[in-house]
């Protein structure tokens, strides 16, 4: 889908549109994508798509685009889940695009990545693929089903099937505010339906809002050793504003503390660009920082030298969260341990102790106290949290830091 969508070239039926989007050799072997890919779309002032064929085509697109979309391709197979629930949390995406296969209908993985979506409150659209493979019988039997599994009290979602583009303009419009969850059929072999997916992009407005005037914080999602270069980090700038050659605090490292470096260079879209404000995502090359010194998960903060020693960042090892339990077969109590994400933080944590009462189950909602069990993380209060022992089994807020 993502390969038709933004190379502009139809598929074959044998993969060859998602062969440009892997990023490993086993990935094109197998078919199924295990890592976090990115691929950009971008409209001109006339609605219309731009269409690059050069290979370096983000620097073409960003060039001539008045809007350019991110896509975020995460993992669909169970065996890459970790990765999935890391882009969710990490990424920050404002949209989510489910895709369902009308052959195969809504599998067990397609239900868990739409509980991810609504658990992390973000605004689903869904796009059925492959009709033009599928017997009609099969199509509506998927319809039926999607529709029974998004009408039903756990998802409380009014599936609207888009036809025309008519219905185009009144799904995007109203999909934030509204309980609507844009449903299309497309083919991406004979194209049916994909104009209507385009269109769609194209008008959806922007969420989230971002402030700039905080002061800066930017967290880690991905590091790589580029030659000649040296220690590259990826991710999503949170708050504030930051400028080639600025100091920065990196952290925190195994003992909690922060280091002082210097950002050497900004890229945007694979762009060099002087400046990074919040809400974008961004790669910073920083200075004398050994990359085995990094991990996902650790955070760049502005960097003050008058700062007080009481006003320096600290990280923490153990917190307090309003947990809701999704599902689980039996009960969960104290030294219960989950892998907790939150943000780009992904680390092993143990509760320790549980407030109202002393033995969790499925449904239940309680304050509870996490304790990582490697080392302490750069946490904000508020901030939204999932934990889980292989599937998915709850979700929390942050409400106080230990």
């Amino acid at each position: 889908m993502l390969g038709v969508l933004t190379k502009g070239v139809l598929d074959d039926g044998r993969g060859k549109a998602r062969v440009n989007l892997f990023r490993h050799k086993h990935e094109i072997e197998s078919g199924r994508t295990s890592s976090i890919g990115g691929e950009i779309l971008g409209f001109d002032s006339k609605s219309n798509m731009i269409q690059s064929t050069r290979r370096h085509h983000w620097e073409e697109i960003t060039d001539k685009a008045a809007k350019v979309l991110s896509f975020v391709d995460l993992a669909g197979h169970e065996k890459y889940l970790k990765t999935t629930v890391s882009g969710m949390t990490g990424s920050a995406p404002e949209f989510a695009m489910l895709m369902v296969g009308a052959n195969a209908g809504m599998i067990g993985m397609s239900k868990e990545h739409l509980a991810l979506s609504l658990s992390l409150n973000i605004p689903v659209f869904v796009v059925i693929t492959k009709i033009d493979r599928c017997p009609a019988h099969v199509l509506e039997s998927t319809v039926k089903q999607l529709t029974r599994i998004l009408k039903s009290k756990s998802c409380r979602k009014i599936p609207l099937f888009v036809e025309t583009n008519r219905d185009v303009v009144i799904t995007a419009q109203n999909f934030v505010s509204e309980r609507l969850c844009p449903v299309f059929k497309v083919s991406n072999v004979t194209g049916q339906g994909l104009d209507l997916v385009r269109n769609f992009l194209n008008i959806l407005p922007s969420l989230t809002q971002y402030d700039a005037s905080q002061s800066f914080h930017f967290e880690i999602n991905e590091t790589y050793s580029v030659p000649f270069v040296g220690t590259v980090v990826n991710g999503v700038v949170k708050t504030g504003v930051i400028h080639v050659g600025d100091k920065v605090l990196l952290g925190p490292d195994y003992a909690g503390q922060f280091i002082v470096t210097t950002i050497k260079g900004i890229h945007r879209k694979r762009v060099p660009v002087p400046v990074a404000y919040a809400g974008q995502s961004v790669t910073f090359a920083l200075k004398n920082v050994r990359r085995n010194n990094l991990r996902k998960g650790q955070v760049l903060l502005e960097y003050d030298k008058d700062a007080p020693l009481s006003a320096l960042p600290k990280a923490s090892k153990r917190f307090e969260a309003e947990i809701l339990i999704l599902y689980h077969s039996t009960t969960i109590k104290s030294n219960y341990q989950a892998m907790v994400h939150c943000g780009a933080v992904r680390q092993t944590a143990r509760i320790i102790t549980t407030t109202e009462q002393t033995i969790l189950r499925t449904g239940d909602r309680a304050k509870v106290e996490f304790e990582f069990v490697k080392q302490p993380e750069y946490l904000n209060i508020g901030s939204r949290l999932i934990f889980r022992e292989g599937r998915t089994k709850g979700v929390g807020k942050i409400t106080k830091l230990l």
